[in-house]
């Protein structure tokens, strides 16, 4: 046994590994995340259509050749808004199918990893695993990374001091919605930028916050880019983009 896998320990069979990957960079990924990638039985994974997929992407030098893999492929590859109900109809029978398939293969007393970029309980597609199979098989959840803690410090931004209070706000929010939210708070990350960038921007400056906004994209990541929000020009942005905007809260 190598002393990897002595401290992160092995899989179990039949049990489901919700592995956090983190923001990018596969340094940033845990021991114990480390040590179930080299032992589970199956490693599955999320992707965009014909795509590798940025979880199994983020991994690859750490799995082998023969690792028996699971791709599962989103209906969609844009950020929508969650209460579209054609959304719904069409996301809540993918991740039926998936859990069903994930199911069969605990069932046989296989060990499946699947892999959730960030953190597990993080706006990840594996909540929706771990809701439709904790009741029915052993599941361990293997904390990672945020996306959104792996860009502040890439850009070298304290998020939060003293008292500050930070809000997580998704980018498919209306335009209102967002400038009404942004304006009552102190630290704000707004995460699913993508095609939502120019909304987004506009509602950044409606809250009187766009000098202090800061634009990330693919942080930790090759082509990593970080600006000030008034100087993105682009319209849209890639699926790894966020907007930060730190908080100026007591500092001692």
């Amino acid at each position: 046994m190598s002393a990897l896998d002595a401290i992160a320990g092995t899989a179990q069979p039949g049990t489901l590994y919700g592995i956090g990957v983190g923001p990018g960079d596969v340094r940033y990924l845990t021991l114990r995340g480390a040590g179930l990638l080299r032992s589970v039985d199956v490693v599955a994974y999320f992707s965009k259509r014909g795509r590798a997929g940025n979880a199994r992407t983020i991994v690859a030098p750490l799995l082998g050749e023969t690792c028996a893999e699971l791709k599962f492929e989103y209906p969609y590859t844009d950020e929508i808004a969650v209460a579209d109900p054609t959304y719904r109809d069409a996301i809540s029978g993918f991740y039926g199918e998936t859990a069903q398939q994930i199911g069969e293969a605990l069932a046989t007393g296989r060990s499946v990893g699947l892999l959730a970029e960030g953190d597990p309980f993080f706006y990840s597609s594996f909540m929706h695993m771990w809701h439709r199979l904790e009741g029915d098989f052993p599941v361990e959840v293997v904390p990672g990374v945020t996306g959104m803690s792996g860009c502040w410090t890439r850009a070298n931004v304290p998020i939060t001091w003293g008292d500050d209070i930070l809000s997580v706000l998704p980018g498919t929010l209306s335009e209102e919605a967002l400038a009404e939210r942004l304006g009552a708070c102190d630290a704000a990350v707004i995460m699913k930028v993508g095609r939502n960038l120019a909304k987004v921007r506009r509602a950044v400056t409606a809250a009187g916050l766009l000098d202090r906004a800061i634009y990330v994209e693919r942080g930790t990541m090759e082509a990593e880019r970080i600006v000030p929000l008034r100087d993105q020009a682009d319209q849209t942005g890639p699926y790894f983009a966020m907007i930060l905007i730190p908080g100026r809260g007591r500092r001692l």
